[in-house]
């Protein structure tokens, strides 16, 4: 941990920021679209003040990219060169391993294989290099994609797979194989040239598969994937990301085509900031994932009937997403794997500046262009209308229906006013898609449910102290501060022991298993020398401690050093004191409200009321006298 570097990591996935002190970006956790997330070099955290996520490094990983503790261990020594010394694992280990992770080490060694039969085995070398080659790909792009090539035999790769002592179950669950009816296992991409689909995080998390000989001609299928797997979900994974990720961050910009040519032969002309979606129609999940690197997207295919149904295809959810879309078709009879090939950098990004359209541009003369049918024409305006309904930002929206008001010859209002059905109409449905989610009858919509009368409201205060008190303990635990002891003398005592010995004095603890962990661990190391409480949970091996300690040491607002105003040690002994008096008010406050329910509930027992009714009124005493003490039965 002393060696990572959190804006480091954080870069390899979110484009940032320096603003003061720290760095802001889009958070990679939710819908973002406008800069909540904050990484703090000198805290060795982020966080995201919206949706809350982030934590430090480790925390980072396991939540973006659904890594086990060890996982993201061994991700931060492979960044760092740090070598892990493991321990040999016994069978017994071995089955105990994450069903996941068994499925990464199968991809890794497939990918390893099939590079090995490329550049090794003589099929290999004629069949799979000669098509690379007459693809015009040079020896370090192919290693950079990782390219490789599947002998023909069915069995050849799972037969060395077993051999190596992979279980054929993993190599059916990751689709590299199929199991026959008669129990024979066969090699999904026997005979194809093998394009293996990496994840951002640079997992190997499926392949594709590309038929060479005279298949092709009239074959169904020329392209072979790998089915969804459990590490594998189509609609989430982006051809080319790992490779293109910085290239992205750094032009701020990225060029969506469709294949995996397409991808490779951009990238050997020096266009990095490419992706494929393999020819599906692209998903949130896709557009989430690029938009943690840019907000800018070109749509690039070629200028046929099929290449303008692609840009057309699934252009709303990017607009919803809040990016900005343009589309470049390139001249008839080119791809961009060929036009690549063909053009040099310049000239390929002069003809990008030269040739790309707006996308509501590019639709106003794709959908209109010869149309003079008024029944084809009000359609394609609608869907025109339709397309700037969903975009989020008001201002973006007044301006596209300016332009389309001006291009169009219709009247402003009447584009507004149909675009406002639009939109009513697509909360509408969200609020029918909810219900449904939520299992509530689309006809009916259910009550809102009161607040019970009987749940005590000192409850949500109470949470609220713990958690003011537990952020002391981490973030100054061991800091020290100047209290009075019984006799009224001043002792100095760290946070973290004083607040523990005030709650412990009447057997009191917190609500909450993991704040009382805190607690006790900070004690316990108070006498370990160096020791530094808001470090040592920052970096907590526990990632549930960590993770709520990063987000409780994050300022909402970075100042310069010259402008902090540092925790004087009477300020700080100021605010524990008058926490624990809260956390004690709350107590009581909660304490009051049980027994005023168990008598109105004892059902006339004289005895029983009589004592309980002494109980009430000497609480309220004490709770009177912690009022008065604190100024206000409010929390400060």
């Amino acid at each position: 941990m002393s060696a990572t570097n959190i804006v480091d990591v954080v870069s390899e996935f979110v484009t940032l920021k320096k603003r003061g002190v720290n760095y802001v970006g889009l958070c990679p956790f939710h819908n973002d679209t406008h800069p909540s997330f904050s990484v703090s070099p000198s805290r060795g955290i982020c966080h995201c003040f919206t949706c809350g996520k982030g934590g430090n490094a480790v925390n980072f990983l396991m939540e973006l990219e659904q890594m086990t503790y060890p996982e993201a261990l061994r991700w931060l020594a492979r960044k760092y060169n740090i070598e892990i010394h493991e321990k040999e694992l016994t069978l017994e280990e071995k089955k105990e391993e994450s069903e996941r992770e068994s499925m990464f080490i199968v991809n890794e060694w497939a990918a390893k294989y099939f590079q090995d039969i490329l550049h090794q085995d003589a099929d290999g070398i004629a069949a799979g290099m000669t098509y690379f080659r007459n693809r015009g790909f040079r020896d370090d792009i192919i290693t950079k994609f990782q390219l490789g090539f599947a002998l023909s035999q069915h069995d050849a790769m799972s037969s060395e797979a077993i051999k190596a002592g992979y279980q054929s179950d993993f190599l059916k669950k990751t689709g590299l194989c199929y199991e026959t009816h008669d129990g024979r296992l066969v090699d999904r991409f026997a005979g194809r040239a093998i394009f293996p689909w990496i994840s951002v995080s640079g997992k190997v998390v499926a392949f594709g598969g590309r038929v060479l000989d005279k298949r092709t001609k009239g074959v169904n299928q020329k392209y072979v994937n790998s089915p969804d797997s459990p590490i594998y979900h189509k609609e989430k994974e982006l051809y080319g990301i790992y490779q293109a990720k910085k290239a992205i961050a750094k032009e701020n910009l990225v060029y969506m085509v469709e294949g995996y040519t397409d991808v490779i032969s951009m990238h050997q002309s020096g266009i990095e900031n490419v992706v494929a979606n393999s020819g599906t129609a692209l998903s949130v999940y896709q557009i989430r994932l690029l938009h943690r690197f840019t907000n800018n997207i070109v749509l690039l295919y070629d200028g046929d009937a099929a290449g303008i149904h692609a840009a057309l295809r699934g252009t709303d959810m990017l607009l919803k997403e809040g990016m900005n879309i343009k589309v470049l078709l390139l001249p008839d009879g080119n791809d961009p794997d060929s036009f690549a090939r063909n053009h040099t950098v310049a000239d390929f990004k002069k003809y990008v500046e030269d040739h790309q359209e707006d996308f509501i541009e590019f639709k106003i003369r794709i959908l209109l262009n010869g149309v003079s049918d008024p029944i084809k024409r009000s359609e394609a305006i609608n869907s025109i209308v339709q397309s700037v309904s969903v975009i989020t930002d008001q201002i973006v929206r007044a301006t596209y229906i300016h332009l389309c008001s001006a291009r169009l010859g219709l009247n402003e209002a009447t584009l507004i006013r149909q675009m406002n059905q639009f939109i009513r109409n697509g909360k509408s449905e969200q609020e029918k898609a909810d219900r449904r989610a939520a299992g509530i009858d689309q006809h009916s919509v259910a009550p809102a449910i009161q607040p019970s009368i009987a749940e005590p409201v000192a409850v949500s205060q109470k949470n609220e102290v713990e958690e003011l008190l537990i952020q002391l303990v981490i973030r100054h635990g061991s800091d020290k501060i100047t209290v009075q002891d019984h006799d009224g003398k001043d002792v100095m005592l760290p946070v973290a022991q004083y607040i523990d010995a005030d709650l412990s004095s009447d057997q009191l603890a917190f609500s909450d298993d993991l704040y009382n962990q805190i607690l006790h661990e900070c004690v316990e190391h108070l006498n370990v020398s160096g020791f530094e409480s808001e470090s040592y949970f920052i970096n907590h091996p526990n990632p549930k401690i960590s993770q709520l300690s990063a987000g409780m040491c994050t300022d909402r607002f970075h100042l310069s050093k010259s402008l902090k105003i540092k925790d004087e040690p009477a300020k700080l002994a100021h605010d524990v004191l008058t926490l624990i008096l809260n956390f004690r008010l709350d107590y009581v406050e909660h304490h009051l409200d049980e027994l005023r329910t168990k008598i109105v509930a004892s059902g006339g027992n004289d005895l029983e009321m009589k004592t309980m009714i002494q109980e009430y009124q000497s609480m309220q005493t004490v709770r009177n006298q912690m009022a008065k003490m604190l100024g206000s039965n409010i929390i400060v």
